[in-house]
């Protein structure tokens, strides 16, 4: 079953009334996980950009549609390798301030991934 987002705020996501102050993935199962952001962190310093290890680690092959909030300031990218490989296993990716991320999130239907940014 999937969960529904309740709020986001800066610094905060509420999920099925559990709140979280820290990056977050919604995985197929509907489990949420914080968010390896080290992954990316060691590559190019920040996680603003996803690198392609976090990637590999998110996705799953039934994945459809991966959706990410890119923070309340929409800061947060996905590098060129990420790209190409979600490209490349025909999944499609939207990216969307991370208040905008949580309302498509809450109206998908389908296999869907998500990850939510939840500071700048």
């Amino acid at each position: 079953m999937r969960p529904k987002i309740d709020d986001t705020w800066f610094g905060s996501i509420t999920v099925d009334g559990m709140r979280y102050e820290y990056d977050i993935l919604i995985r197929l199962s509907g489990k949420v996980r914080k968010r390896k952001k080290d992954l990316s962190k060691v590559i190019y310093g920040t996680s603003h950009t996803i690198s392609l290890a976090e990637i590999e680690e998110l996705y799953r092959p039934k994945v459809e549609r991966l959706i990410i909030g890119t923070g309340q300031e929409d800061k947060v990218r996905l590098s060129p390798e990420a790209a190409d490989f979600l490209a490349d296993h025909n999944c499609q990716v939207d990216l969307w301030p991370t208040s905008k991320a949580a309302r498509k999130w809450n109206e998908a239907e389908g296999n869907i991934l998500a990850l939510f940014h939840i500071t700048c």
